[in-house]
């Protein structure tokens, strides 16, 4: 007998339902826009975008105040477009990557900069900088039966209301088939996996008491609210 109960599994809302989807496991893409890359001194045609993941229980909804989080004094805001799976996918082509989507949902990808620039330099793991308490902020999912595949559209993320990051989908350098084909030739993609696409340029600090807004064209906004 376990000393304590089965952890719930993270959900996330279904726009315009009651229903929730299980998250199963968090993966993102980094250097996936080329003003980022070269604002994170990277040459975006050096080397492909890389992957990392952050754990399911990640996970926050839109809306919530949260606590600052602990060990830094550089959080960062990242704006993405987070696409969810719904089908098994393994070593699959771009051609047909699409066919495994289930939907997608605007996230805030929250770097603790500091920490993360620290692993670099040691050429140590990101995880304390990517996978923390509260680290993926997401809006309501969208399902592709609604609202169709995004290839294109405004990306943004605010800061109380001052316009920080101002992107387009189109401009990632890794379109959502290639990353999901890519991916798939590295780890089984599953039902219940969710992918975070990568960031425009114009990530920037966030401070105790300021709220973050996320929005992408035709999805529900991601909003996050840090306490004073």
């Amino acid at each position: 007998m376990l000393p304590f109960p089965a952890p719930a599994r993270p959900q996330l809302r279904i726009f315009g339902t009651a229903e929730l989807f299980p998250v199963r496991r968090i993966y993102c893409v980094g250097r996936n826009y080329a003003e980022h890359a070269r604002e994170m001194g990277v040459d975006p045609n050096s080397e492909p975008p890389v992957f990392f993941s952050k754990p399911a229980d990640a996970v926050t909804a839109s809306g919530q105040v949260l606590p600052f989080p602990p060990m830094t004094q550089d959080l960062h805001h990242e704006a993405e477009l987070v696409v969810a799976i719904g089908a098994s996918a393994k070593d699959v082509a771009p051609d047909t990557a699409e066919e495994v989507i289930w939907g997608y949902a605007a996230g805030n990808d929250l770097t603790r900069r500091d920490l993360q620039s620290e692993a670099k330099s040691r050429g140590g793991p990101w995880d304390m900088s990517k996978g923390f308490d509260n680290s993926a902020v997401m809006g309501a999912l969208h399902p592709v039966s609604e609202c169709g595949h995004i290839r294109s559209g405004r990306i943004t993320a605010e800061v109380d209301g001052v316009l920080r990051q101002d992107g387009e989908i189109a401009d990632m350098i890794w379109p959502i088939p290639n990353v999901i084909a890519h991916l798939s030739r590295y780890v089984s993609l599953e039902p219940g996996d969710l992918i975070m696409t990568g960031t425009p340029a114009g990530v920037g600090p966030l401070q105790p008491g300021q709220s973050c807004t996320v929005r992408i064209d035709g999805l529900s906004e991601a909003v996050v609210r840090y306490a004073p």
